[in-house]
């Protein structure tokens, strides 16, 4: 992979990550106030805005940052193919747009998941970014609680979820081949 190659697909990846991460805010109705969802709000509303207008909220989602997160990611293939392929197909940018959300979106939720266990063994008392990783990966966590409890302060539910993601990750990714 050359460094142009690489250096196009993490600008847009870093970009439809904190897309992704702005729609799971709002879905699991991360504090608005705190700091870090203040920092993702600002990173995105110069594009997510101008959306709102046109395309409402349903049931609670924001479907304007689902629809922007689509338009990245179909984005990013159409200038790989476009740099590197010398062609532009339209279903294939679109198509390659939906396996790079549900790719990125499977690898934000893990992610957040380990930060989330990592910070829970170093974080004493309250801290905002904690409080975001809490707050985002709680929804997740609280139906697998609900069938394994906590084994002598040991939290399995953050185990069986990563466990659950690669599964449903290689399940589509399998589907798509």
């Amino acid at each position: 992979m050359s460094a142009i190659h690489f250096l196009i697909e993490t600008l847009f990846d870093l970009f439809l990550m904190v897309v992704l991460l702005r729609f799971w805010m709002q879905w699991a109705q991360v504090d608005f106030y705190n700091p870090v969802s203040q920092a993702v709000v600002k990173a995105t509303s110069f594009a997510v805005n101008p959306l709102r207008k046109v395309i409402p909220g349903f049931a609670g989602m924001d479907i304007a940052s689902l629809v922007l997160a689509f338009i990245v990611a179909s984005a990013k293939a159409s200038v790989l193919m476009l740099i590197f392929g010398g062609y532009w197909d339209a279903a294939k940018a679109a198509l390659d747009g939906l396996l790079t959300l549900l790719i990125e979106a499977f690898r934000l939720v893990f992610w957040i998941l380990v930060i989330r266990a990592l910070l829970s063994w170093v974080v004493q008392g309250y801290n905002p970014a904690a409080a975001v990783f809490e707050q985002l990966t709680e929804p997740l966590l609280r139906p697998v609680r609900k069938v394994i409890p906590p084994l002598g302060g040991l939290d399995l539910s953050i185990m069986v979820v990563v466990l659950g993601m690669m599964f449903l990750q290689h399940l589509v990714m399998d589907f798509m081949r």
